[in-house]
């Protein structure tokens, strides 16, 4: 479902991603971790192509990102991106940020794209608050609304990034359970978190990232599992994140 090849990025004479390659088949969970700046929040931005890369390829779905004839806006809307800060439209109501994208990219009728959003919104547990402005709601309740709406978009992919980071503690579950029932449907997900408990109970495969480099790149079994298996660098972050 998304292949990573070979992808250099630079910011001017920094070079932000080294050589970056790993795949992602359908239906399978990759949870991204590793040390602030390590590179991931950018990797999973190559993939959606919200940050542009200067060397290598990411194919999603059969779809080249680098192929200067990709249609980007056309492959974004099938590929769902959670941000750490929701960018839920503060203006307006919960319905109409479910609806804005499906009605102008998808081109959905407003009632069908209402009816899809509101089920989503009854999925994610919120259907009574459809009437409200993002700013009545919580954190973990705006997150679940931003899941909801990309998956109105009727996504081959979904990708997290750092999704329960900016929320208090008491609702970080509320979004991890959308996300662990999403998984065992079957949903191909990347994950860039920090949360380890998640990364056991549904990943498949755990990439550690490390200075823009893919580092480790293994089964959870083996990446939890056998921790003096693990490179220096992921045993000091792995000892680090585990003592807790």
């Amino acid at each position: 479902m998304i292949a990573i090849k070979n992808v250099n990025k630079w910011y001017g004479d920094f070079q932000v991603l080294t050589e970056c390659s790993t795949e992602v088949k359908k239906g399978e969970v990759v949870v991204v971790c590793g040390p602030s700046g390590s590179g991931k929040s950018t990797l999973i931005k190559c993939v959606n192509a919200l940050e542009p890369f200067q060397q290598g390829d990411i194919v999603v779905d059969g779809t080249s990102i680098a192929d200067k004839k990709t249609n980007l806006p056309k492959l974004r809307s099938r590929v769902g991106m959670v941000f750490q800060h929701f960018e839920l439209f503060p203006h307006l109501s919960i319905t109409e940020n479910l609806t804005i994208a499906q009605v102008k990219v998808l081109g959905r009728s407003k009632d069908e794209a209402t009816e899809k959003g509101l089920a989503l919104l009854d999925r994610v547990g919120l259907a009574a608050h459809a009437h409200k402005h993002p700013g009545q709601l919580s954190g973990g309740q705006q997150q679940r609304v931003a899941i909801a709406r990309a998956l109105a978009m009727d996504p081959v992919v979904m990708l997290f990034d750092e999704p329960t980071s900016a929320l208090d503690p008491e609702m970080v579950n509320e979004v991890l359970d959308v996300m662990v029932q999403l998984a065992q449907e079957g949903m191909t997900m990347m994950c860039v978190t920090h949360e380890m408990g998640f990364a056991r109970k549904v990943a498949d495969r755990v990439i550690f990232m490390d200075r823009g480099q893919i580092v480790e790149d293994c089964a959870k079994e083996e990446f939890f599992g056998d921790i003096n298996a693990r490179s220096e660098r992921a045993q000091q972050f792995l000892a680090k994140i585990l003592q807790h």
